[in-house]
């Protein structure tokens, strides 16, 4: 989509704000990777910005201190630009226990977290708006520079379904699968769905309306998602007869789609193929490992790894995920060691400007954190 910003205000920029806009659009438009905007609380900064976000036409990052106040700021510039993709990007975990090891009692602590589905729903809209759009504004904390799934991974595994499409009912919940999106026959959330007769009711990760897509069985040829079954025999064809986008509260229908965009459940996704892949090297990695502890006689330490190792491996065979996955982003992603790890700044096409907006500081990019557009994939926003 290639919607511009607009902003929508009753106010008129006023006493310093039309000098320090005009210079601060100045200022990028001749490239300057750092500038600093000076003011009290109170004198307008997000004001200002919001017109330097409307006359350069550029998705924004907007970098708070924390999550309090990037909600705050979340619904400021919603507020000046309602027609536009304003999203909230923080740390989804309600409750985190890293976790560590006592050698004076040998008391080992797994990790533990507990994350919060609706956080989790918001990341999942500003990924997604950003791959897809350019009148984006991400509202965000520091999360914004922790480890985050590939990009080009994320963007190839998501699933366009249009209205004629030849696909069957088995077809599409198996993709559904593969895109760790779970089934239930209850009311639906984020991330699930389920199938009533020749229909299969969806709710993307990133919404809270449900899509119900229904498909008349036919035979004939099989679909390209067929093809992919590892038995090679695709059942009866299907096609899609409609998709309805529904209130899934008042079952209301708020209206027909004739294609719909669904992407992973989770930010972590990656192919068969790259998956065999580091599976392989991280079985190497951990062999090195292993011999390093013998050798330094931490038995002990070696037995855990392996034991922890060996599970997690056995999780990405079987599910093609397992807790802590970010342990082998490195490897899942094909980076070399050393390389930075893809982050939400990784989402963002080359150019865009970020804000730290308390002291109204600017940064053309952060600190330790790769700034690459997303490579080998077709940019979807023109």
């Amino acid at each position: 989509m290639n919607n511009k910003f607009k902003l929508k205000t009753d106010y008129k920029p006023a006493g310093d704000q039309p000098v320090a806009i005009s210079e601060l659009v100045d200022g990028v438009k001749k490239g300057y990777r750092r500038q600093t905007l000076l003011g009290v609380t109170g004198s307008g900064k997000t004001f200002t910005v919001a017109n330097v976000i409307e006359q350069i036409q550029k998705p924004t990052l907007v970098i708070a201190h924390n999550k309090t106040l990037a909600a705050q700021l979340a619904q400021e510039y919603k507020t000046f630009f309602p027609d536009n993709a304003v999203h909230y990007f923080v740390s989804y975990y309600d409750y985190y226990q890293p976790e560590a090891y006592m050698p004076i009692t040998d008391t080992y602590i797994e990790k533990d977290a507990q994350i919060n589905k609706e956080i989790d729903r918001l990341r999942h809209a500003s990924t997604q708006a950003l791959l897809t759009r350019r009148d984006v504004i991400i509202v965000a904390s520091v999360s914004c520079i922790y480890g985050l799934g590939s990009p080009a991974e994320y963007l190839e595994e998501n699933l366009n379904v249009k209205v004629g499409e030849k696909l069957s009912r088995t077809s599409l919940m198996e993709r559904l699968i593969k895109m760790y999106y779970e089934r239930t026959n209850a009311d639906l959330n984020p991330g699930q769905f389920r199938a009533l007769g020749n229909k299969v009711e969806v709710m993307p990760i990133s919404e809270t309306i449900l899509y119900s897509i229904e498909i008349d069985p036919q035979s004939g040829k099989r679909s390209v998602l067929e093809e992919e079954r590892s038995d090679g025999k695709g059942p009866t064809l299907g096609r899609i007869a409609n998709i309805l986008k529904i209130d899934p509260v008042s079952s209301k229908i708020l209206g027909e789609e004739q294609s719909i965009f669904i992407f992973p459940a989770k930010h972590f996704v990656t192919s068969k193929d790259q998956q065999k892949r580091a599976i392989k090297l991280i079985k190497n990695e951990l062999e090195a490992q292993l011999k390093k502890f013998k050798k330094e006689g931490k038995l002990l330490e070696a037995e855990r790894i392996k034991r922890r190792t060996k599970y997690d491996l056995a999780m990405i065979k079987e599910v093609g995920y397992c807790s802590g996955i970010e342990n082998y982003s490195r490897h899942l992603s094909g980076r070399k060691e050393g390389d930075a790890p893809d982050t939400l700044l990784s989402y963002f096409p080359r150019e865009k400007k970020t804000e730290s907006p308390e002291r109204g500081r600017k940064f053309g990019k952060t600190p330790g954190v790769k700034d690459a557009p997303t490579p080998g994939v077709e940019d979807p926003r023109g």
